[in-house]
């Protein structure tokens, strides 16, 4: 049986028993949970030393561009030569593409010949136009000119060289096809040019395919998992002013707004919440049915630039933008009928945010200190997601090993030459996975241990405003939110660390058991059985519930370590003995402020999702350069900034009500149901019988 925390958290006797000293929740403390904390510092240097990795072997250009015949990067201004003004990646040879798109051809697309060009050739209405390689051996021509040119120079060429471009070995490569730039990369069109294939044919070149495979083979390619993985990754570092601005700035201003309304408008608030709340998701939800294109013209489109109104083509960007669609549709229904459900409650809420008001008048530093943290994060996320680019793209550029025929016309050597002539790709080890999923799991437990110590910090400054009413009131410290940082720094970092990483560890084992269900259901053949989707979903409720238990036992358990500076797991045995004997008291109580605080995160990260749209929708983000390939990772990662953000800043209230009433239950149990040290509105709001009937039973 755990002793009364009068001792600890009050005013407790000195040495002769009579005196009563003053020792404000500073009682009988020392460092709690040391070995995590030990291993919480060798994890982030194990962070350090992976993102190093990340930063010497990545290049953020491969996310976006792909590779040419000399295995550079395309728009990589250091490659040999510099094709710092050529970001579009072209096929050559219009013969290998239709060949790699064969069902049983062992032929790749990724060792057909491409080269770097700063726009899609088109062929010629009344000639033949040509795609020459880069100028280099006997070719004088610097690569200003070759641009100049158009990447033409046929003239030039001796006979030999003429012959073996005929045969479709280069240098030089006939432009038959025309081509729209899709992703940064030249997509033939199945429409041969009449002119420029009559041309082809009277100077005698071999026959050429025409065939709908050489549309789809590159389309195939584009439209793989890893491409679209990819330029996801590439849009976060496309779209980083949109991150800071709409994940950044805007959820700090609203954050403190709220605060700030909740300060002075307390009674308001909730009704403001839930209609603020509805307005914003049917806004979110209608962005997403014009990016859809079902609801307008303005659906996302895979061609870069101007091309073809005839021209159609879809990627799988718009498709998961269609299934977000439906997934928000589904949600915002359960939302809207959910604050319906929750319009008689709403004077619980008030109640209980008067509380909240009333101590953030008392304890203002509250106000201002979640800025610390947020201030920490922002550096973390700047340096995580930069090192997320580099990781993501890192890896070795290798010569595929490809054992085809596919000679081609060398300009160093003079001759076509067969042997190591074909394509490059990238080459993932699968430490680099791994790295990956580390990296995943580090940003998780880092937000999780910055959040739990803000509320740490809270609670114990919230603490000592309860613990030091009436007669001890002018021992708050003048900076209580600095003397609660102080003791969290000095004793209890460890308690923090472990409480975050158990969070961390039950997301992580969620997501990877996702992660093999899908792999599973790739690699079978058969359809899920009923048995076996029930059993999927049972377990992922069961581990959603676990979840959100050990999150709100957690949060307890942070208000009892920096009010007694216990460890971890003993704070959340007197932390849930104290809830269990006070449940019917406080539970309803407690669930309809948490649930008003919830809709008011929700309206600050939709709100940063908004904003993100409108930025993103800008014809900075529409146009060649900077176009991103979906809007939907840089709005989701904007709305998961908002919501981190304004959870930093919500835990003043949300961690000042469940510190007072947890100080409160223990205030009360340790004076025969008569709290000594509450202040009067929290006496006036909890203690009356006839009001904790109203709120618990409800009307």
């Amino acid at each position: 049986m755990r002793g009364p925390l009068g001792a600890v958290i009050g005013r407790y006797p000195s040495s002769d028993g009579v005196t009563q000293m003053g020792g404000i929740i500073r009682h009988n403390r020392k460092c709690r949970d040391i070995t995590v904390l030990v291993i919480f510092i060798a994890f982030w240097i194990a962070m350090i030393v992976n993102s190093s990795f990340a930063f010497n072997q990545g290049n953020p250009l491969r996310l976006t561009y792909g590779l040419d015949y000399k295995g550079n990067v395309c728009g990589d201004k250091h490659a040999h030569p510099g094709l710092s003004e050529l970001e579009l990646r072209y096929w050559q040879n219009p013969n290998q593409v239709y060949q790699s798109g064969l069902k049983d051809s062992q032929f790749k697309l990724a060792d057909a010949r491409s080269i770097c060009l700063s726009e899609c050739p088109m062929p010629s209405e009344d000639s033949l136009n040509w795609v020459c390689d880069y100028p280099e051996g006997d070719i004088r021509l610097s690569m200003k000119d070759w641009i100049n040119r158009n990447y033409d120079y046929f003239e030039f060429l001796t006979p030999e060289m003429r012959n073996s471009s005929l045969q479709l070995q280069g240098p030089c490569y006939p432009v038959i096809f025309p081509s729209v730039n899709v992703y940064w990369s030249c997509q033939f069109i199945a429409r041969a040019s009449n002119t420029s294939l009559k041309h082809w044919q009277q100077m005698g070149g071999v026959n050429i395919n025409e065939d709908i495979v050489i549309d789809k083979s590159i389309h195939k390619s584009i439209n793989s998992r890893s491409s679209v993985l990819k330029r996801y990754m590439a849009d976060i570092g496309k779209a980083w002013p949109v991150l800071i601005v709409c994940g950044g700035i805007l959820p700090l201003f609203l954050s403190v707004i709220w605060l700030m309304m909740i300060r002075h408008f307390v009674a308001a608030m909730p009704w403001i919440t839930v209609v603020l709340f509805n307005v914003l998701i049917i806004s979110v939800t209608m962005f997403y049915y014009l990016k859809a294109g079902w609801i307008g013209n303005d659906a996302i489109s895979p061609i870069i630039g101007e091309h073809d109104p005839y021209i159609s083509v879809y990627g799988r960007e718009l498709t998961h933008i269609r299934v977000v669609t439906i997934l928000m549709t589904s949600i915002m229904v359960v939302a809207i009928l959910t604050s319906i459900a929750i319009v008689r409650r709403i004077l619980m809420a008030t109640s209980v945010l008067k509380v909240a008001a009333k101590v953030i008048g008392e304890v203002q530093a509250l106000i201002i200190f979640p800025l610390i943290p947020y201030a920490i994060l922002a550096v973390f996320y700047m340096f995580w997601i930069s090192a997320a680019l580099h990781l993501f793209s890192s890896g070795e550029v290798v010569q595929n090993n490809c054992n085809s025929n596919c000679c081609t016309y060398d300009l160093i050597a003079k001759r076509v030459k067969c042997d190591r002539c074909c394509g490059y790709s990238i080459h993932y080890t699968p430490h680099i996975g791994v790295a990956i999923l580390f990296h995943l799991f580090g940003c998780y437990w880092a937000t999780q241990f910055f959040i739990a110590c803000s509320s740490t910090v809270i609670a114990g400054s919230v603490a000592s405003y309860y613990w030091a009413r009436g007669e001890t009131s002018p021992e708050i410290p003048f900076l209580s939110v600095f003397s609660s940082m102080k003791r969290l720094m000095r004793y209890s970092l460890g308690s923090v660390a472990l409480g975050s990483l158990i969070v961390s560890f039950v997301e992580s084992i969620r997501f990877l058991l996702e992660v093999i269900r899908r792999k599973l259901k790739v690699s079978s053949h058969r359809h899920d059985s009923c048995l076996g989707k029930a059993a999927y979903q049972s377990s992922q409720c069961f581990l959603r519930c676990i979840e959100w238990t050990i999150k709100s036992v957690n949060r307890n358990a942070y208000i009892l370590i920096a009010i007694t500076g216990k460890s971890f797991f003993s704070a959340s045995s007197i932390a849930t003995e104290l809830i269990m004997n006070n449940i019917l008291k406080i539970g309803r109580l407690n669930v309809i402020g948490d649930v008003i605080l919830f809709l008011g995160k929700l309206c600050v990260s939709l709100s940063c999702a908004l904003f993100a749209f409108l930025m993103l929708d800008t014809h900075k983000y529409n146009s060649a350069h900077n176009k991103t390939s979906s809007p939907l990772l840089p709005v989701v990662v904007c709305w998961a900034l908002g919501y981190i953000v304004s959870t930093l800043f919500f835990a003043v209230v949300e961690m000042s009500i469940d510190t007072i009433v947890l100080s409160f239950c223990q205030d009360s149990e340790e004076h025969q149901g008569t709290a000594q040290y509450a202040p009067p509105l929290l006496v006036e709001t909890l203690s009356d019988q006839n009001e904790m009937q109203r709120l618990t039973q409800g009307p």
